[in-house]
């Protein structure tokens, strides 16, 4: 098995990174590394387990990203997830949410850095995979550098060396998670005097990252970049990174990928899936070219959606692209959105 690259990752998103949305991303982009949606504790220990953690083989490496803030919880949860077959455990420490921090998780985590090491020992001691913090630089307008120093170093102390750092604070009133995303400024100085301080650690940079450009020079500067976003709203994105990070490695073009996902959703409607599930985290894919809005309205359009036949996805195309029938494209070697 390659080792672990974090050069490259898809933000945990909730209601947006399920496992459709990862199988398309995993298509755009062959070598990032893929998060779920945060999944809770208490979803694990009272939920449907396979519904929650079940994935395609073809999403690898692909992380199950935990929210909790009990040890014990947090340790079984992780067993779960190398028991399903996952490479990494992310512990979110982010998340703003009122919801999340009604659970005691979250950002508001970094409030207790010491209950954090004594969640990430839990989990390191329980599996045998990499067990990773995703966390913000500071809570409501603290801005201080030893705030997000002395948290970094009381993880560091477990043994973790993966930190992914949402280069902003989080405001826990007053602000919605949107506006978290926006508001709070960014400040990637931080990020990088941490790491100067924690060398041998990586340091993946998420926040802000809006272009390839932009995210292949920070991917330089940092150990790596996460893209939230820009993957969702742009998802050729993926592909434009990749290339540049890995010259090397084959990419689909776009009528490769319609076929794909058409066969992935044929797959999943005879299981009873929704096609609008595969279909959502499509709609971005032609964005900028000649049809884009047709492609759109059509892929979201419910009266369509309906039907639940997965030959929409090849109207769509059509109809966009005033193209012939792509079933059965050759997966091989092509231009990024040709």
């Amino acid at each position: 098995m390659d080792s672990p690259d974090w050069r490259l990752c898809v933000a945990p998103m909730i209601d947006v990174t399920d496992r459709h949305c990862r199988f398309f991303h995993r298509l755009l982009a062959p070598r990032a590394r893929l998060y779920t949606e945060m999944i809770t504790t208490g979803a694990l220990q009272h939920g449907n387990i396979p519904r929650h953690l079940d994935f395609d083989e073809a999403e690898h490496p692909v992380a199950l990203q935990l929210g909790g803030s009990e040890p014990d919880a947090l340790a079984q949860s992780a067993k779960l997830g190398r028991q399903w077959g996952y490479d990494e455990i992310n512990l979110n420490c982010g998340c703003p949410s009122e919801r999340v921090q009604k659970g005691a998780f979250g950002a508001c985590l970094m409030a207790e850095p010491a209950l954090v090491a004594d969640c990430m020992k839990a989990m390191q001691d329980a599996v045998d995979i990499p067990v990773t913090v995703k966390h913000r630089l500071g809570l409501d307008y603290e801005n201080s550098y030893s705030f997000v120093r002395d948290f970094v170093g009381k993880i560091y102390d477990t043994g973790c060396r993966v930190f992914i750092a949402h280069a902003r604070n989080a405001v826990l009133k007053g602000l919605s998670p949107k506006d978290n995303r926006e508001i709070p400024p960014l400040r990637y100085d931080v990020v990088k005097q941490l790491k100067q301080d924690f060398p041998d650690c990586t340091f993946v940079l998420n926040g802000g990252l809006a272009d390839a450009d932009q995210s292949v020079s920070a991917a330089d500067e940092f150990d790596g970049v996460m893209l939230g976003r820009a993957a969702w709203h742009t998802p050729r994105v993926l592909s434009e990174v990749s290339l540049r990070l890995w010259p090397s490695v084959r990419l689909p073009s776009d009528a490769q990928v319609v076929d794909a996902m058409t066969e992935y959703a044929a797959r999943q409607v005879a299981k009873g899936v929704p096609l609008r599930v595969m279909t959502r985290p499509m709609l971005g894919l032609v964005n900028g070219q000649s049809g884009a809005r047709r492609w759109r309205r059509m892929l979201s359009d419910p009266a369509l959606l309906a039907a639940n036949n997965p030959e929409l996805i090849y109207d769509a195309w059509r109809s966009q692209r005033q193209a012939p029938d792509v079933r059965g494209a050759a997966f091989e070697a092509a231009p990024a959105g040709v």
